[in-house]
């Protein structure tokens, strides 16, 4: 029964707000843009919601998307109104409960910002990474490499895939500047690992096939339309070895302030606790 309820008064309000000219009427003149029973939805409320500078036509759409999504919690609302008994309809200790986890938050965040140093030395990248380097085992490859995307009949191709394959940093360069007048895209990965799914994402291929697919340093793959992807991978740590620091230092970074964020949150915690029993707000009752 309820469900038939449900879907009859749906059906009868939604209908009313799909109209795309009524949408436009109502962001343009009237105050109040829709009503479900006694609850109204404002243009200010809209207002909120779509961004300035949006095009007329998305604009709309956004407004009837919103319109209709606040339609709908207000049909349901007025279903469980009706329909809940008054223990189900009794929500204040979930509320109660929500509004703590929300101030508690708040102020830990507040806390933390205040005190958290953020600053992390090479020093203690270095020690955390030896401590704890079992955490930064591969599960994938790394790889230092350059890509190109050229056509096959290019005639710059075959000096390109020399200069590209050179160790001389003007040879690349030079690459570069060959790549920028007669190739689709030239990226060079040659100064810091990356992940090997990169590379073969660039190659349209998953990494194992890039693997087993190397001639040498070289993975080259030509598609049906005369376009020729080329992969030189000068160098690789594979997978159950530990990624180098110079890789791991952005995680390590963030692991560490991490972690003194959580010790600021303990010791707020733990402060709070010991003041509140030395000035007798917290007593354990027997």
């Amino acid at each position: 029964m309820r469900r038939i309820v449900l879907i009859f008064i749906i059906g009868i309000v939604l209908p009313t707000l799909t109209s795309c000219r009524a949408i436009s009427s109502f962001l343009s003149k009237e105050e109040a843009v829709a009503e479900v029973g006694s609850a109204r939805l404002y243009r200010s409320d809209l207002n909120m919601v779509i961004p300035k500078g949006l095009a007329y036509e998305d604009s709309v759409r956004l407004a009837k998307s919103y319109i209709n999504t606040w339609a709908l919690d207000q049909v349901f609302l007025s279903i469980a109104e009706q329909q809940l008994s008054k223990s189900e309809k009794d929500v204040t200790r979930e509320l109660e409960d929500y509004r703590t986890s929300l101030l508690k938050f708040r102020y830990e965040q507040l806390y933390v910002n205040e005190r958290l140093d953020t600053a992390v030395s090479d020093d203690k990248v270095e020690e955390y990474y030896q401590a704890h380097m079992d955490k930064f085992i591969l599960r994938r490859p790394l790889v230092k490499a350059r890509f190109l995307k050229i056509s096959a009949e290019s005639p710059t191709l075959k000096e390109l895939k020399k200069k590209m394959s050179s160790e001389e940093v003007n040879d690349l360069f030079e690459a570069d500047s060959l790549a920028y007048s007669s190739a689709l895209k030239f990226e060079i990965w040659q100064n810091n690992w990356v992940d090997i799914a990169l590379v073969a994402s660039e190659l349209g291929m998953d990494y194992t096939s890039v693997l087993a697919s190397m001639k040498g340093k070289w993975v080259e793959r030509t598609d049906t339309t005369g376009i020729m992807t080329v992969a030189y991978i000068s160098e690789i740590i594979s997978e159950g070895h530990a990624a180098p620091i110079e890789y791991s230092t952005p995680s390590i970074k963030d692991m560490i302030i991490s972690a003194r964020k959580q010790q600021l949150v303990s010791t707020l915690e733990r402060d709070l606790l010991n003041e509140a029993r030395e000035n007798g707000q917290f007593v354990i009752l027997k």
